[in-house]
């Protein structure tokens, strides 16, 4: 119960859940990738996916529970620096302050935003822009549904913004988690804070790139 109630124990099951998500990130990342080789390869990527059954829906489920725990605890966080710090947003002493570091919460809310956006676009598909059809081998077309729906210039837009504000996010989110989990010190800081950016900009590039192929035409049905 102390991990719920104690600062130190919120910022361990921030860092938990984080790291969750970070690999989930990576993960979609992979998945998602397959696009770039062609139609073939995304959608039996996500035949794959859909045969799996339950188990999809058991590690979604999951996925959810450790997003909300992440959201409800960065608020709570967030709301005693700044009753402990009026105007100020604290950050951890050992790292620098920045812009990204200053806007964690903000940038979070957005991600949470854009994830409830996701889903319902791709995952339930109730968006007006999803086209619904199957492939010569009766399978979903995933392929299809991605490309006209970022084929619309402001949709893609959105998905660019997120991409940035993911990088923006996960540059500080990273080092950060390792600052909780105690690995952070004078000789592995400067360390960290290299691998974090390095792995945001490849979310950057690797999932910006996708609209952005898509706009430009390369990706095309």
């Amino acid at each position: 119960m102390s991990l719920f109630t104690s600062t130190v124990g919120r910022k361990i099951l921030m860092a938990v859940s984080g790291f969750f998500m970070l690999a989930f990130v990576v993960l979609h990342l992979l998945g998602n990738s397959t696009i770039f080789i062609g139609s073939d390869w995304l959608n039996s990527y996500a035949q794959h996916l859909r045969d799996l059954g339950p188990l999809v829906w058991v590690f979604r489920v999951f996925m959810i529970a450790m997003l909300g725990l992440h959201t409800v605890i960065a608020v709570l966080l967030t709301l005693e620096n700044w009753k402990a710090n009026p105007g100020k947003y604290a950050v951890k002493k050992r790292l620098k302050v920045t812009f990204a570091s200053n806007t964690m919460i903000w940038t979070g809310l957005l991600l949470l935003a854009f994830i409830v956006y996701h889903l319902l676009q791709f995952t339930f598909r109730v968006t007006p822009d999803v086209v619904m059809a199957f492939d010569s081998y009766d399978r979903f077309d995933v392929f299809l549904m991605v490309v006209s729906s970022l084929k619309t210039t402001v949709i893609s837009a959105v998905y660019i913004i997120a991409m940035v504000v993911l990088f923006l996010h996960m540059i500080h989110g990273i080092q950060s988690m390792f600052q909780t989990i105690g690995w952070n010190n004078e000789q592995t800081l400067p360390k960290f804070i290299v691998l974090s950016k390095v792995v945001s900009v490849l979310f950057l590039v690797g999932y910006g790139a996708i609209p952005v192929l898509i706009l430009a035409g390369i990706l095309a049905k």
